[in-house]
């Protein structure tokens, strides 16, 4: 496995961490579903659960660019990013270091069928209804998962249409 910078593996011990993820959706004939990555089971830090896209940041970039790089590292996919629309903290034991979460809308802008995952990043992928979050995501986590209710409220907003999406 090819260790990366921005990895969430590299030591950070004591430093404060700024990551981005994107809420990627998309209206599969009249139902919205998200994009979820599944972790490699390579991983150290949280191996095998499915998230939203997204990773750390670079010292001096910009939050929407570096994020559209972290989808293109991951996926090979372009996205049009929308309104951040949650934020949230945690703490990375593998890092030692403490990660502030900022959640944008997205959509991929490339046609789907051209997803192509980075094996070191994640092994699977899922198109997830409003109904299903749960019991994709909760396996490897607690009750309250702060991704978990991102999603949920990610979803919530959708169906109200106030935002930019995407």
């Amino acid at each position: 496995m090819s260790a990366v910078s921005h990895d969430s593996e590299t030591p950070a011990h004591g430093q404060q961490v700024i990551t981005a993820c994107a809420f990627i959706h998309h209206d599969f004939d009249g139902v919205n579903k998200i994009f979820l990555a599944k972790r490699a089971d390579t991983k150290k830090f949280m191996p095998g659960i499915y998230e939203l896209l997204g990773g750390h940041i670079d010292f001096d970039e910009n939050v929407v660019d570096g994020l559209a790089r972290e989808v293109m590292e991951e996926t090979g996919m372009n996205i049009s990013i929308g309104d951040v629309f949650w934020e949230f903290t945690y703490s990375n034991w593998v890092k030692g270091s403490h990660s502030i979460e900022v959640v944008y809308f997205a959509k991929f802008t490339d046609a789907l069928e051209q997803i192509k995952l980075h094996p070191d990043d994640h092994s699977d992928y899922k198109w997830v209804a409003s109904h299903e979050v749960v019991d994709v995501m909760k396996i490897g986590r607690d009750d309250g998962d702060s991704e978990i209710q991102a999603v949920k409220r990610g979803f919530e907003l959708l169906a109200g249409g106030a935002l930019n999406f995407g």
